[in-house]
This record gives C-alpha cells, structure tokens and sequence, in this order.
C-alpha cells in the first residue's frame, strides 16, 4: 500500500498542515482496514454423529477431526483454522452433546460445554436424515447457547430432496434461528454458511498465522489417527475403550519416530488389538502411518505398544491420567455402574 512520505517527494514541499492532515487520513484508512478483518471461535455443536467432524475437514481442507460412523467418535475437542484475507475462523469441534451416563461422558461434556463457553458463533449442526436432531426452543441442550449468535446447519443435504429441505428449513426458523441446508461429503452450502457465520465474529486480528490449520500439535493427531484406524477395524466394545497417547515423538530426525501406546481396559481387548502373531497390531500400524505421513508430509517410523488401563472409562484417576479434563464435582446422582454405552 503506498504511504504518503516526505521521502516519497524529494523535491516537492508540502505544508506542514497538509502533510498532517494526509498522514492522519492515511492512518484512520489503515485502521478502519484492519478493523474489517474478523476473527472468532465457532463451535460446531450437536448431537453425536450427525457430522461435525467431517464438517469441520471440509471447512478448512484438512483430515484434522477422526471421522467414523460409530456414534461419539469424538472425546476431546479439535480446533481447526480457516484464514482468508478478510477473517480467520477457529472452528471448534467438540464432543456430542449427551446427557452422561458414566466418567468418559461426563470428560466428554464437560469438553463440550467449554467449547461453547469460547464460542463466538454456535454451528448447531443436525442430520438432515434424522428430523430428530433438528432443535427446538425448549431443547435442555441449548439453554447455554442463547448468549451468543445461533446457526442451524442442516447435514446432509445431498440426501435431500427439496421439499424435505423446505421442511426442515422451516421447522428451525420458526424457532427464531437462521438455518442453512449444507454438505459436509460434498461441499455444498459451505460457502453459504461461511456467509453467515462471518458477519457474526468479532473484529480483530488474526490469532494465528495465515499458514496454520489446526492449534494442536501433531502429537495430538498421531495419536487420534491411531484411534481412528482401531475404530475402523474393530466392532463392539473395542474400539470406544481404546485410547492413544504418545510416548515418544522425535521431530529432527529421519523419519520421525513415534512411539504411540494403545490403551485398552481389558486383557482379552488387549489380544485383540496385538491379533495372531501380531498380524492386527502391524496392519493398524501401517494404516495410522500412512495417515501421520500425508499430514506432515515426512516420511514415519511408527511403534505402537498395547497397555491394559483397567476399566479407564469409569474411573476419574485414569481419566486424569490420560489427560482428561473432568467437573470438579461428579454428577448428582450418578451412577458409574450402570450397563455400558459406548
């Protein structure tokens, strides 16, 4: 951008008036420039597997957020960056929104309800499949979302026919919120809902820069790669009572080396995850790998450990152990033996 100088006109004089009165008006346009620019938090809320993990990747073109269809993939929030030149959204994806029923829902809550809390802008998002999920005003879930602005986002639109949409289009507005059809799978509505929700942030600057799509570290991914790879091979009770950390992750060399532990609650899980000969383990090796390489773009050398962490999910010490961030005081009335709810 040019800037009037004295440097600039060498040869000219100017009065000292207008010189100032140049620079003052020059200043006021570069601040009135940078206060357009937005940035905010905007938490992609709902009930679980509706779709907020493959919403947020499509957002910001990234595989950040694990993505499968077991419902309450997601345990612990993940942030991912959307910067253009004229804003830059830190959309938040948090765990679904359910009433807990053990100590891992209530981490799972509790995670959610502080996204909330940060959010500048609520994404509530529904299945368009499930009219269900669509909210209303009476809806326990949303109380604590009213003090801040509300977009209902329809998913999967690709599986709607227009006088479905229509209908739950309108199921949403008459309760006083704005509402948008979208597609996390294809990409339609996006930049339609982008439209919406930018008007909506604050004016500042940029929290991060322009370059970054994520505020975790790839230690954090690793480990929910690894997760997301034994969701996908694994049925039943075995996937939602595994969970990832790292041990060891060494960026300066090469590969990187990683060293994932892969907790599991039960003996009989654990030799489910090693398999016959350790054929299981080395295929979710191989798997989580190749999912680690494309986002960092090095090549990896990756090893995996399976540990027993007895019945981690119910016990608020393991939570805290596995870095975990729980209520301070449990649910009244909770009941850490009722039957299993993944």
């Amino acid at each position: 951008m040019f800037q009037l100088t004295l440097q600039s006109y060498p040869s000219i004089l100017i009065p000292t008036n207008s010189l100032q009165a140049e620079i003052s008006l020059q200043n006021n346009f570069d601040q009135e420039t940078q206060s357009a620019f937005r940035c905010g938090y905007v938490a992609l809320a709902g009930p679980p597997n509706v779709g907020k993990s493959t919403l947020l990747n499509a957002l910001v073109g990234e595989h950040l957020s694990i993505v499968s269809s077991k419902a309450q993939t997601t345990r612990e929030r993940v942030s991912g960056i959307l910067t253009t030149e004229d804003y830059q959204i830190l959309f938040i994806d948090a765990p679904g929104l359910i009433e807990p029923r053990y100590e891992l829902q209530e981490a799972m809550r509790w995670a959610a309800g502080a996204a909330l809390a940060e959010a500048d802008v609520i994404a509530f998002i529904v299945d368009g499949t499930k009219p269900d999920t669509v909210p209303d005003s009476e809806s326990s879930d949303l109380i604590s979302l009213r003090s801040v602005p509300m977009i209902v986002a329809i998913n999967k639109r690709d599986l709607l026919d227009a006088a479905s949409e229509a209908r739950l289009i309108e199921a949403v507005e008459v309760q006083g919120w704005n509402a948008i059809a979208v597609s996390a799978k294809t990409g339609e509505g996006l930049d339609g809902l982008l439209e919406c929700v930018v008007p909506l942030l604050p004016e500042s600057p940029a929290l991060f820069p322009k370059d970054d799509s994520a505020t975790q570290s790839l230690r954090f991914f690793a480990e929910e790669y690894v997760r997301e790879t034994c969701m996908e091979m694994y049925r039943d009770e075995v996937p939602y009572s595994v969970m990832c950390r790292v041990d060891e992750f060494r960026e300066e060399q090469e590969p990187v080396f990683v060293r994932i532990v892969i907790y599991v609650e039960k003996e009989s899980q654990k030799g489910i995850i090693i398999g016959r000969g350790g054929s299981a383990i080395k295929k979710i090796g191989e798997l989580s790998r190749k999912k680690i390489e494309n986002l960092i773009d090095r090549q990896v050398y990756l090893e995996l450990r399976v540990k027993v962490l007895a019945g981690w999910r119910r016990k608020r010490a393991r939570l805290r152990q596995l870095g975990f961030a729980l209520p301070p005081h449990p649910k009244a009335g909770h009941n850490s033996n009722q039957g299993v709810d993944k």
